[in-house]
């Protein structure tokens, strides 16, 4: 029995990153002899054991065939004649086909450091085409190395666009396009795996609502860039240098869906495309099951990102109605979130990447000055029931007018 590091491991220990998890392979094995090693069983579909003292997997090596379409339909070999070269040759990308001995040599079948100096994604073998996973793999990586000079190797490329058009990314499960999807908007450039998607044609299947965003024009005064697909992917740019939480970026991504459906005849304006937005964004988030939190904050700034953009312009009512319909009173947390989405999109224009945007100040200001009002003092002076929340609400306009004054002042 041999045990070998491989993978991810290898491949940042390479790329002088740091390393996250070890992933290990076993030959020469079976179920049973890691079993009586106390290794505890894990894998469903196929042996992968966690080490009794590490926590760390193990997997016995193994090939695998298809069998139907879609993530699914594979059958496992896993034998003890199966071996290393065997097992690294079933991986999707040559950078990910890599291994180190006991020895602490790097056992490479298949160019894999070749094209870590070259900076290259390329597909190990035509068996990459059995698993449309990894498509949204491929995408990924690339958003997580984009910064590093990565690019997609034209065979990989074209590999892709042929499993799209033969129908693989269809039999894709809403789970598994999420999950790649959450962890992409995650990497340093994760506007990188919607291009990537948008490359081969699988962005028109997964998520038709932001493709068809590509070529719809806009008003070029305030959009220089004027192509709303263009925008949409800058605004995502943004929103990656603003702030590093996953549901940031999503809102970015989704905010303008409703450009999308917006009638010939009136284009490049694009009249009512917040509400539109909003609705694609729920059908979109229900589809693949999308946590609440990443829903919510992307239904709000679709819903209500030009009423921060348009601030200085509201009367106090309507600025209030927000902080109330984002739930900036229950959730400030929230608020700054939707804040810095709205913040990303003004952003995400051509020549307007490192404008001041005080929309962001000037809100959480009205949001403080809100909160000046006590609710208790509103009880004490005799109010009740209804009447407590409109006292309640006649005071914080009161805060709010005096807050725009002094701001303008």
């Amino acid at each position: 029995m041999e045990t070998y590091l491989v993978g991810g491991a290898v491949r940042d220990q390479l790329l002088n990153l740091p390393v996250k998890d070890h992933d290990w392979v076993v030959v020469g094995a079976t179920p049973e002899i890691l079993l009586k090693q106390g290794y505890k069983p894990v894998g469903k579909d196929f042996p992968v054991f966690l080490h009794p003292d590490t926590g760390e997997e193990y997997a016995l090596a193994r090939t695998e065939r298809k069998t139907a379409k879609g993530y699914h339909g594979f059958s496992f070999h896993a034998a003890e004649d199966v071996t290393l070269e065997s097992d690294l040759q079933r991986r999707d990308l040559t950078i990910n086909a890599l291994a180190v001995g006991a020895n602490g040599e790097v056992i490479d079948y298949c160019d894999g450091q070749k094209d870590l100096d070259n900076r290259l994604l390329r597909h190990v073998s035509p068996a990459f085409r059995e698993d449309p996973v990894r498509i949204l793999r491929v995408a990924r990586f690339l958003a997580r190395f984009r910064g590093l000079g990565f690019r997609i190797a034209d065979e990989t490329l074209q590999l892709m666009c042929e499993m799209v058009k033969a129908g693989e990314v269809n039999a894709l499960v809403a789970e598994r396009v999420w999950q790649e999807t959450e962890r992409a908007l995650g990497e340093k450039h994760p506007e990188a795996f919607f291009e990537t998607l948008r490359s081969c044609g699988a962005l028109q299947v997964l998520f038709p609502e932001v493709d068809r965003l590509f070529g719809v024009p806009q008003v070029k005064k305030h959009h220089p860039e004027v192509d709303t697909g263009i925008h949409t992917m800058m605004v995502l740019q943004q929103a990656a240098k603003l702030s590093d939480k996953a549901e940031v970026r999503f809102a970015a991504l989704l905010h303008d869906l409703g450009k999308g459906t917006t009638k010939a005849d009136i284009l490049p304006h694009h009249y009512g495309h917040e509400e539109r937005g909003a609705l694609l964004v729920q059908a979109l988030c229900q589809r693949y099951r999308v946590p609440n939190r990443f829903r919510k904050l992307a239904e709000h700034v679709a819903r209500y990102h030009t009423h921060v953009h348009k601030a200085y312009e509201l009367k106090p009512k309507t600025l209030l109605k927000v902080l109330n319909k984002v739930g900036a009173f229950r959730n400030p947390e929230h608020f700054t979130l939707f804040l810095l989405a709205c913040k990303a999109d003004s952003r995400g224009r051509t020549g307007f990447e490192n404008r001041a945007y005080l929309q962001f100040e000037f809100y959480l200001g009205v949001l403080e000055a809100c909160e000046a009002v006590n609710v208790q003092e509103v009880i004490a002076e005799g109010y009740e029931g209804k009447a407590i929340s409109e006292r309640l609400h006649q005071k914080r306009m009161a805060q709010i007018k005096l807050f725009k004054s002094n701001w303008e002042a």
